[in-house]
């Protein structure tokens, strides 16, 4: 996907979907990463990646305050992150996501819709889930009786029926078939075609390679590149993005 023009950001900037300014994070003293910086851009998709451990799903949770950072300062459409107000037009779908067991699917998105004054509305959830390969007649069904793929599909459902001008999603396609993957990448595409943000963390390379206009790097505590995919592989003399990835990781400061 050709690179975009996006304009320099400003923390304070209420168009910015997300702005993440010298953000550090530590486990047990022990850092994760230090002073990342990276702004998402309305009708963008911007893609995480990096290899397993190397913090994608803590600078997810340090975005949205689900866990405490060292350093940085993080702000939604202008608004810092540490006030609940932020997060009003965020969605957010966590990694390996399981709705409540005990409730049927309609019960489940409807409370995730409530959440933003939302209405549910059956005809318009039945043509979306239909829209990312998911039978409309989970939303009838008892959670517990659900797959995980299938429970992952629901909580996106819910995601896109939230309409939030930004919407984070943390490794979305995983458990999920062919189909799925394929019909899920369009309705990201369809979803952002409306000046909406799509800001998510994937370890397929080929799918932020498809659809995103950036994406960043996380690698050994730092962002190695931020950048359309093209750019990574012209950047790297590779054809293809998992290529590129590679030769980048494995020319890091610090590689043995």
């Amino acid at each position: 996907m050709a690179e975009r023009n996006i304009n320099q950001m400003t923390d304070h900037n209420p168009d910015m979907p997300l702005a993440i300014s010298g953000l550090s994070v530590a486990h047990n003293k022990k850092s994760v990463f230090e002073d990342l910086s990276l702004h998402v851009a309305p009708g963008e998709i911007f893609g995480l990646t990096g290899v397993n451990g190397a913090g994608k799903t803590s600078l997810i949770k340090a975005a949205l305050s689900l866990l405490e950072p060292e350093a940085g300062e993080m702000f939604f459409f202008g608004v810092s992150s540490g006030l609940p107000a932020s997060r009003m037009q965020v969605a957010y779908l966590p990694e390996n996501f399981r709705p409540p067991a005990a409730m049927r699917g309609a019960q489940f998105v409807r409370l995730a819709l409530a959440f933003h004054d939302l209405a549910f509305d059956r005809p318009r959830a039945d043509a979306l889930a239909r829209a990312i390969d998911l039978d409309p007649a989970v939303l009838d069904a008892r959670i517990a009786t659900l797959s995980r793929g299938t429970a992952q599909k629901l909580g996106l459902l819910a995601a896109f029926l939230s309409e939030r001008p930004l919407l984070i999603l943390d490794e979305p396609m995983s458990g999920l078939d062919p189909r799925a993957r394929i019909l899920l990448k369009k309705q990201i595409q369809v979803y952002c075609a409306g000046n909406k943000a799509v800001f998510f963390s994937s370890h397929g390379l080929s799918d932020l390679e498809e659809l995103c206009h950036r994406i960043a790097v996380l690698h050994e505590g730092a962002l190695r590149f931020i950048g359309a995919p093209a750019k990574l592989c012209a950047q790297q003399h590779e054809r293809t993005l998992e290529r590129a990835f590679l030769s980048l990781i494995e020319a890091s400061p610090g590689k043995a």
